[in-house]
């Protein structure tokens, strides 16, 4: 958790956020919020309810930062949409980049899709399972791999590898399928959307929503998908970010996820690792505290294969979560960020 009496300069982005707007009237930081995504809101909302004690000093900083940026950085009405281009591609890599140009740069508007990404999975999942599984893998690859993963959970299990296939095996998305699914988005909406193509869709947004699923969840999927087309399985397989791969994260990463979890749960977890993630581990605690970890893996007794991957899923989760807010990096199968 943030500290929020701290200096300015440690504030994280959505504290920044939640100060700027709570200094404008009500009018002003609702039309600003009204632009923002689900998340955003959310994050920016909970940095609201939760500020306490917040001085002067941090209004009068987070504003100059505010005016600064603007006024030197973004070049508003000149050249936006290739400084838009080139902050997206510097901050999640070409790849990802691209598919989020596509719909804020090219001309995407997609706002019926939008208003999907404001519903919870299960209300999302009873709209589309009488869907053809090719227009419920398009919708999936356009919600974020967190809310996809939460829809494909509510689906029927037997329908769920075949439509991670098709996540995996779609490139781009053609009129037609997007006629298709303007059609769907017309009846469940009420409103007429014009929808262009979009580069939806590739065994890293399969991998992206795999790495959301329970390990049972995702086991199942992936034995499935493998005795079908073994190729792509093993395609998938290598992009997803692993409790492994950890060991690739920096040293300040490894920190600022140490002080999100707890020892219970590390330990556990720390069960099925092999030793270089352990020492990764232990490098980045105090020596106190890795000596009184170390003797918690040595007291604790066999625990169930089931019980370490739910702590390690835990704590992949709460590394997504800190990747998502951009206070770590997780890579996966080289370029690829999650």
């Amino acid at each position: 958790m943030n500290d929020k009496s701290k200096e300015p300069g440690k504030l994280s982005g959505a504290d920044r956020a939640a100060i700027f707007l709570m200094s404008l009237g009500e009018d002003e930081a609702a039309e600003i919020l009204r632009h923002l995504g689900p998340k955003e809101v959310h994050k920016i909302g909970t940095a609201m309810t939760t500020l306490q004690n917040v001085t002067r000093e941090q209004v009068n900083t987070v504003v100059q930062e505010f005016v600064s940026t603007v006024s030197e950085q973004t070049s508003l009405g000149v050249g936006n949409t290739e400084y838009i281009r080139k902050v997206l591609i510097k901050a999640l890599g070409e790849d990802r980049a691209n598919s989020i140009i596509d719909r804020i740069v090219m001309g995407g508007t997609n706002r019926g899709l939008e208003q999907l990404k404001w519903l919870d999975g299960k209300t999302i999942a009873e709209m589309i399972r009488l869907e053809h599984p090719q227009i419920i893998a398009i919708v999936l690859s356009y919600l974020d791999a967190d809310q996809a993963a939460q829809v494909l959970n509510e689906l029927p299990e037997r329908v769920r590898h075949d439509i991670i296939m098709r996540i995996a095996t779609l490139e781009g998305v053609q009129p037609a399928a997007l006629q298709e699914l303007d059609e769907i988005m017309e009846r469940q909406f009420s409103g007429k959307q014009r929808l262009k193509s979009s580069s939806l869709g590739g065994p890293q947004a399969a991998a992206s929503i795999l790495n959301f699923l329970d390990s049972s969840v995702e086991t199942s999927i992936m034995e499935q998908i493998a005795e079908v087309d073994s190729d792509l399985s093993q395609k998938i397989q290598d992009l997803m970010f692993v409790f492994d791969d950890l060991k690739e994260v920096d040293d300040r990463g490894i920190q600022l996820l140490l002080r999100e979890i707890s020892t219970d749960m590390l330990v556990v977890a720390l069960k099925g690792a092999d030793d270089q993630l352990r020492q990764k581990v232990f490098k980045n605690l105090s020596k106190r505290a890795a000596e009184m970890l170390a003797d918690d893996l040595q007291a604790k007794g066999p625990v169930r294969l089931s019980e370490v991957e739910a702590a390690q899923k835990e704590i992949l989760n709460i590394a997504k979560r800190l990747a998502d807010d951009g206070q770590l990096a997780l890579g996966s199968g080289g370029e690829a960020y999650i």
